[in-house]
Formats: structure tokens, C-alpha cells, sequence
């Protein structure tokens, strides 16, 4: 299974995560060395820890804002690398207290939603390399401001001349040997043999060498190349971890980055675990454990803080990954590759990369998705788009927050609605007023059900049944006893079926 499966899964995910592991440590403002040690600790130590079949962990571009402005509040990387350390402690205290449960209460759609938005913004992030753009800073700034600008023509007209034709070759290129990939007609031609990730890569490698001979108009500027340092251990920062008690900044940073990284690693998980097509569920307190011991290992060994990312994981599964070794063998990769051939590795065009996590961003956020979860109902799509709205305009926990309050909103409503149901008819010249009680009534319902009992008109019967309803709160209850004392000075007949009343007059 392994030489089958999950060894070309890993070759993928290792050249998913090669630059990300680059990009998120620049990010972050922290050395380049420490990204690619914190995707080789996320494969070679978490992987072997946790229980998860198919999660990928690594550096992330959800804690990037926290990191870079933990390092400059700090002042020191030395005092930074504590936070993570105490980090790790924290998400090993979680696991060991069996705390991670709480990834079981995230609804279905808020879940969907979070893998769309992020599918989105890596299709966003990577249009630019994939189009030979060198000049991310510009298309940033240029892209969110362009539309409050006077001079949009002049954004177009810098951001074309840019471009390079050579990486639009190799991307457009690299695309559509990805769908082709994918598509029904693989099996049948029998391509799939070499993994799609690294055909990619090696066509990509050697488009450029041609353009560079025979078309240098097209060759690819070293600005639109990996780098990759041939040393990477040789400056490694260590912690100074005589100033751990130092100063309560260092806890209180530790403490964030630690529930952050779990809320992240476990919306993450349960996230890939929705993609598995064997239908596992990872144990979420031993992810925890397994997360904890990786970023205090990542705190020892000058690494930026790790978490499962969904991007790995999602390549993971698209490569066909069956178990945690591809995890195990994506960072084997990673940690070969940057101490025998950086060489190799920095002749690897940007918009080969760029072009599998674009697909990778097109599968997480498939048309297909959003008109199912349109015709799920709005209980289903309102939370799914209200999440990937939010998580686009400002980030992941917030827009998963968002989600997760409109969720119960919805939840509240509906049990307004469905919690009980009043009929009118007529016995014996007499208005007969029934209300049945469904499942369960709680203090929700109070306002509501007081609203309704004081619109029974006078002269007329009442009956409240609660004999199929499996749990009424004391609120409800008690409103019901007040309304029944009271009734017969508006001459209404109350009668109580399956419901028993509560003696109001001694809590007054």
C-alpha cells in the first residue's frame, strides 16, 4: 500500500507543502529555514503520534498574523520560540484532559463553507504566480485597493507588464494535465502511473531549460524560481529558555498561539475527515497530544508553530493517500530534498506549484458544492455562505465563529416554530383552543407560547397536551400554572393532558 498509495501521495504533498512551508515563514517574519523545519517536524513527528489517517500537519497561514506580531512585540525569535513551546504544552493538556471533543459541535455546513473559503483564497493567492507575477507586495495592496482607485487602468497596465508568457505556458499547461488527471478518461489511458504533482514539476523543470535556449522571451526570471538555501541548519536560532518566566507577554502569547493552533488543528481534522472516502474518524484528544509534542519540538528546534492544514491534507487526499505514512514520507521528502539537492529544487518554476494548489483550491470550492447546499435549504446554505463571506473579508476563526452563530440562530428559530402547534374548532357552540407540545420545550419557547396564551379569547376551552412531548423546562411549566390560576377570571376552561402542574404560588 505504501509503494502504491501513500509514497506518491507523499511525493505530492511534499511539493504542496515545499512552498508553503517557504512562504508562511516569510509571512510570519521569521527566518526562511524555520518553515521547512516545521513542515519536517508536522510529517516526521506528529504524523507518527497522531492517529489521524489522512491530516497533513505544517506551518499555517492562519497563525501567520499572530506569529509575526508575537516576534515583534517580543523583540527576540529566541523569546518567541517559549510561546511556542508553551503552546504545545497547552495542546498537550488539552489532549491528556480529553478536551477535544469540541470539534464534534461544529455543524455539517460551517465545516463546508471553511474548505470553500480556503479553496478560494488559494485560487486568489496563486493566480499570481501562476501568471509569472514576481511582485507580491504590489498585487496585494493593488488588488484590494483597486477598486477604490483612479487609476485602475494603471494597476492593469503594471501588473501586465509583469507578466511573464513563459509561466502562463507551463501553468495553463500544468492545469490541464491536472483535470485530465481527474477526469474519467485517466483510468482508461492509463496515465496516472507517474503521480500528476511530480509530471508537473519535471515539465515544468524542463519547459524552462527549452525557453531558456531557444526562446529566452519566454524563460523564467529566478525571481519566478524556488529558493531554497543550500544550508539551512547553519544559523538555527534556539530558545533562551532561562528567560521563561521572564515576562507574562511570553505566557499570554503561548496561551493564544496554543488555542488558536487547536481550534485550527481540530476544524482541520474534522475537515478531512469529511473527505475520506473510508469513512475514519481521527481521536481528536490524541491529535491533540500528538499537535502538542510537535510545536514543543518545533519551540526547541527554532520552528514556527504547527497545526493540520487543510491544504496538505486536501492534496493528500486528491493524490490518493490511504494512511499516515504518506504524511510520514511528505516530510522524509521535505528534510532530503533541503539537505541533498536545494540545487534541483530551485530550478522548480513557482507556476508548477502554483498550478497544483489551484486545483487543489478548484476542489475544495466546486460549483458543484454551492448548488448543493442551495438545495439543502437556507437552514443549510445561509451558515455555508455566511462563513466563507466572513472567513474571506477578515480570517478562518472568525468567519468559523460567525458560521457557528448563525447556526444556532437558525436552530433557536426553528424550535420557536416547531416546539409546539395550536388548532381552533368548535365543540358544542364552544371555542376549543388545543395546543400539542413536540419533543422538547424549553425557556426558548417562553416568550412566544405567553404570547399565544394571552390571544385565547374569553368564553372559550383550552386544552395544552403534552403527551408525546419528551421534555418540558420548568419555565414553560410555570407559565402554564400562572396562566391556569388566572384563566377562570377570563372564564376559559384549562385542561392539562400529559402535563403536570407546578405549585407557582410558593416561589411568590
Amino acid at each position: 500500500m505504501w509503494l502504491k498509495h501513500d509514497l506518491p501521495a507523499g511525493l505530492s504533498v511534499f511539493l504542496v507543502a515545499l512552498p508553503l512551508c517557504l512562504g508562511i515563514a516569510l509571512a510570519s517574519g521569521a527566518p526562511l529555514y524555520a518553515g521547512l523545519l516545521s513542515g519536517i517536524i508536522g510529517g516526521l513527528v506528529v504524523s507518527f503520534i497522531s492517529g489521524a489517517q489522512l491530516a497533513v500537519s505544517g506551518p499555517a497561514a492562519g497563525l501567520s498574523t499572530v506569529v509575526a506580531a508575537s516576534i515583534i512585540s517580543l523583540g527576540d525569535y529566541r523569546l518567541f520560540l517559549l510561546t511556542v513551546i508553551i503552546a504545545g504544552l497547552f495542546q498537550l493538556i488539552l489532549g491528556l484532559l480529553k478536551l477535544g471533543v469540541i470539534a464534534n459541535y461544529f455543524p455539517s455546513a460551517v465545516i463546508k463553507g471553511m474548505l470553500a473559503a480556503i479553496g478560494i483564497i488559494l485560487i486568489s493567492k496563486q493566480i499570481p504566480l501562476a501568471l509569472g507575477y514576481d511582485q507580491p507586495d504590489f498585487w496585494r495592496s493593488g488588488f484590494l485597493n483597486l477598486f477604490s482607485s483612479h487609476e485602475i487602468v494603471d494597476h492593469f497596465k503594471h501588473f501586465s507588464l509583469h507578466l511573464r508568457r513563459g509561466a502562463i505556458v507551463i501553468s495553463t499547461v500544468s492545469i490541464l494535465i491536472l483535470f485530465l488527471y481527474q477526469s474519467r478518461y485517466a483510468q482508461t489511458l492509463k496515465i496516472k502511473v507517474i503521480p500528476a504533482p511530480l509530471l508537473i514539476v519535471i515539465i515544468g523543470i524542463i519547459t524552462d531549460l527549452i525557453f531558456s535556449q531557444f526562446a529566452s522571451d519566454y524563460s523564467l526570471k529566478p525571481t519566478q524560481l524556488v529558493t531554497v538555501p543550500s544550508n539551512i541548519f547553519s544559523d538555527i536560532i534556539f530558545p533562551d529558555l532561562s528567560q521563561f518566566f521572564s515576562s507574562i507577554h511570553i505566557w499570554k502569547d503561548g496561551l493564544i498561539i496554543g488555542i488558536l493552533a487547536s481550534l485550527e488543528t481540530l476544524l482541520c481534522v474534522e475537515a478531512i475527515d469529511k473527505l475520506d472516502k473510508q469513512n475514519r474518524i481521527t481521536p481528536v484528544n490524541r491529535e491533540l497530544v500528538a499537535q502538542g509534542i510537535g510545536n514543543m519540538t518545533c519551540g526547541l528546534l527554532g520552528a514556527i508553530p504547527i497545526t493540520a492544514v487543510i491544504v496538505r491534507g486536501a492534496a493528500n487526499v486528491d493524490a490518493g493517500g490511504r494512511t499516515k505514512l504518506s504524511a510520514f514520507t511528505h516530510g522524509l521528502f521535505l528534510l532530503l530534498a533541503v539537505l541533498l539537492v536545494p540545487f534541483l529544487l530551485n530550478k522548480i518554476p513557482y507556476a508548477s506549484l502554483a498550478s497544483i494548489l489551484l486545483v487543489t483550491g478548484y476542489n475544495l470550492a466546486k460549483p458543484k458544492l454551492f448548488r448543493h447546499m442551495f438545495s439543502l435549504g437556507l437552514k443549510q446554505f445561509l451558515p455555508f455562505v455566511i462563513t466563507i463571506i466572513v472567513i474571506l473579508a477578515t480570517d478562518l476563526l472568525i468567519g468559523v465563529s460567525i458560521g457557528l452563530l448563525i447556526s444556532l440562530y437558525l436552530i433557536i428559530q426553528s424550535n420557536f416554530k416547531t416546539e409546539y402547534k395550536i388548532t381552533n374548532s368548535k365543540v358544542l357552540h364552544i371555542d376549543t383552543y388545543h395546543i400539542k407540545l413536540n419533543t422538547n420545550v424549553t425557556f426558548l419557547n417562553k416568550v412566544k407560547l405567553r404570547r399565544a396564551l394571552d390571544e385565547i379569547p374569553e368564553y372559550s376551552e383550552l386544552i395544552i397536551d403534552g403527551s408525546e412531548c419528551h421534555f418540558v423546562d420548568y419555565d414553560i411549566l410555570e407559565i402554564i400554572s400562572e396562566y391556569q390560576a388566572k384563566a377562570h377570571d377570563r372564564h376559559i376552561a384549562v385542561h392539562l393532558k400529559g402535563i403536570e402542574s407546578v405549585n407557582v404560588t410558593a416561589v411568590h
